[in-house]
């Protein structure tokens, strides 16, 4: 029995631990930053919470006999990325990045791409009064001196107490969205911005639709730099790859 760690973090692991499972003489075991407090569980055995680092996660794939290591994680938790580098090559094992494509601007779109978070905050600056922020609660806080703007922040859990917030209010939700609710979410509040992470995936890209249909400008925060090594843009052809190394390693 081969053993696969995955590690998760966007809509396409269900899928994707789903049809590992059908795999004779596989046994798939799901992990789960724990960033969400009630996260939509994979089928099969799930792990929450992170592993230490590098030396946490070599030492649970070595100890939990790991043969293969996926990497399934959101395009923007490069960390976890580049320690999961190190720690199959530590561990002597395969390793496969799915990177599902960025979003690409189209005719139509108004975007304003910037590098990292505090670059978007920045953009902000002169050009907005009403924003509708969808990057998470993670980095809320790079927005908290732009007091003259109103913030419509969308995440899955509620903010802590204590958390200081940009003036607006927090709408927690979870994806997928689709189109009809995103147009109307921006006409309501009077959206004149919205700030996204280049995520790609179908789950969130309807408000990239809505505002290309309204004017409305994107800043839109690209990519980091992701490791090297061998990767693949879609759960089918994770799948593949898998195969071709369970027959090998069988």
């Amino acid at each position: 029995m081969l053993r696969v760690l995955i590690l998760g973090g966007t809509g396409d692991v269900a899928q994707l631990t789903a049809r590992i499972t059908n795999i004779t003489g596989v046994e798939v075991i799901t992990s789960l930053a724990g960033r969400t407090r009630e996260p939509v569980l994979p089928a099969g055995n799930v792990r929450v919470g992170g592993f230490g680092g590098v030396t946490g996660l070599v030492e649970y794939l070595q100890h939990q006999q790991i043969d293969i290591l996926i990497d399934a994680t959101h395009p923007f938790a490069n960390h976890i990325s580049w320690n999961a580098v190190v720690a199959a090559t530590e561990a002597g094992i395969p390793r496969l990045l799915v990177n599902r494509p960025p979003w690409e601007k189209l005719l139509g779109d108004h975007w304003i791409e910037v590098e990292n978070i505090t670059n978007a905050a920045a953009a902000l600056e002169h050009q907005a009064k009403r924003v509708f922020l969808t990057i998470g609660r993670q980095e809320i806080s790079a927005f908290t001196h732009l007091q003259e703007m109103w913030f419509l922040m969308r995440m899955i859990d509620p903010l802590p107490a204590n958390v200081i917030t940009p003036p607006g209010f927090i709408l927690c939700d979870r994806g997928p969205f689709n189109l009809e609710n995103e147009r109307e979410i921006l006409t309501h509040h009077q959206i004149d911005t919205i700030v996204s992470k280049n995520s790609g995936g179908n789950a969130t890209y309807p408000k990239i639709i809505a505002a290309r249909e309204m004017g409305i400008k994107v800043v839109m925060v690209n990519r980091p730099p992701i490791p090297p090594g061998e990767q693949v843009a879609d759960v089918e052809s994770a799948v593949m790859w898998l195969l071709d190394k369970v027959n090998v390693l069988q």
